[in-house]
């Protein structure tokens, strides 16, 4: 399934989940998107064994359909750089891509399925809308929620779940990795209308 420069396939669905690389940033926060992307991969056997883009990659199938799976190795404040190069190598609209990210503005455990729109605040997300010049990029948001008033915004997205917190994100991130099985074989509109 491994398309060569410019060979333009709108039947290939990218799903880029967000994150930074490293031991130090397993199961933060800011992890969610490689997370939901872990959960794919294992889900669909797909295994990330390529390195190209600046991110791990992943070929294969969800519900019959062409996915690459990309978690950017770029960190998160320049994954628009990796995505670039993705979109510009399949030839493919952002909008053949969706986004899985964390948001703190968002309740703790809750998705948010988007067409397009602003970064909301999301440094990762800026990055991809700032790179590939346009908001027309779908997106999945899990909710990581706000951090207690005298927590650094940086020390939240970057540190652990809290014991208690666990439960809810882990559900929270299987239903994340359902609504990107729904997305790819339904489209956007069918995976707002089932998770948002």
């Amino acid at each position: 399934m491994k398309q060569s420069r410019r060979e333009s396939n709108k039947d290939i669905k990218i799903v880029v989940g967000l994150g930074n690389p490293g031991s130090q940033y397993e199961g933060s926060r800011h992890n969610a998107g490689f997370r939901v992307m872990d959960i794919l991969s294992a889900r669909h056997g797909i295994r990330f064994g390529e390195y190209k883009f600046s991110s791990l990659i992943g070929y294969g199938k969800i519900a019959g359909k062409d996915v690459i799976l990309a978690k950017p190795l770029t960190y998160m404040n320049r994954s628009g750089l990796a995505v670039d190069a993705m979109v510009a190598w399949y030839n493919l609209h952002p909008g053949s891509m969706l986004v899985v990210l964390d948001d703190v503005a968002l309740e703790q455990g809750r998705l948010r399925i988007r067409a397009k729109g602003s970064d909301g605040g999301h440094n990762g997300l800026k990055s991809i809308i700032d790179s590939v010049k346009t908001e027309e990029i779908p997106r999945l948001r899990i909710g990581i929620g706000m951090p207690n008033p005298t927590v650094d915004m940086s020390c939240h997205v970057l540190d652990l779940f809290d014991k208690e917190e666990i439960p809810i994100i882990s559900e929270a991130l299987l239903r994340a990795a359902d609504a990107v099985s729904v997305w790819v074989e339904h489209g956007i509109e069918r995976a707002m209308n089932e998770f948002n």
